[in-house]
């Protein structure tokens, strides 16, 4: 399921979550945000200083949340899909899965709401689209395998850490 998509448009226009048996365990969907929708976000997402702001609360989150090896890359002007990416591992399924949840509860606090999301069948990696801001949660050996550092290796990676 874990398709690059060739635009935006493509990924809009894509189903997010798989029906079936293990529908219930899938990452938990939630309705697109379109223009013309009444939900109003604290920043717009094209402003660099709120995106950026939500990107390090990201961060945070997922190293509260017991994550391991936390980065998140700038790649505005890189991406025509999104300004920053932000990268951790947990160590199962189920983590990944509580973890995908507080993420898209503090995009909904934050407002800066999902617009999609994806996962592999093993639910060993989950993608989080908040326009502005991409989330990627993997296993470690899944995150080794699609290796996105390596892909955003040009990109300065944001601090992020308290303190």
């Amino acid at each position: 399921m874990c398709e690059v998509m060739a635009d935006r448009e493509d990924f809009l226009t894509a189903a997010t979550v798989e029906d079936g048996p293990d529908a219930e365990d899938a990452v938990a969907e939630e309705p697109a945000v379109t223009e013309g929708d009444s939900a109003t976000r604290p920043s717009d997402p094209s402003d660099e200083a709120g995106s950026r702001a939500f990107a390090v609360e990201v961060a945070r989150l997922l190293a509260d949340d017991k994550c391991q090896d936390v980065v998140i890359f700038e790649v505005r002007g890189m991406s025509p899909l999104t300004d920053y990416v932000v990268i951790g591992s947990g160590t199962s399924d189920r983590q990944i899965k509580a973890v995908a949840g507080h993420v898209a509860e503090l995009g909904r606090e934050t407002g800066f709401e999902r617009l999609g999301a994806d996962q592999d069948d093993a639910r060993k990696w989950v993608a989080m689209d908040f326009i502005s801001v991409m989330v990627h949660l993997f296993e470690p050996a899944t995150r080794g395998h699609y290796d996105l550092e390596m892909l955003w290796d040009d990109a300065p990676r944001v601090s992020w850490h308290r303190g």
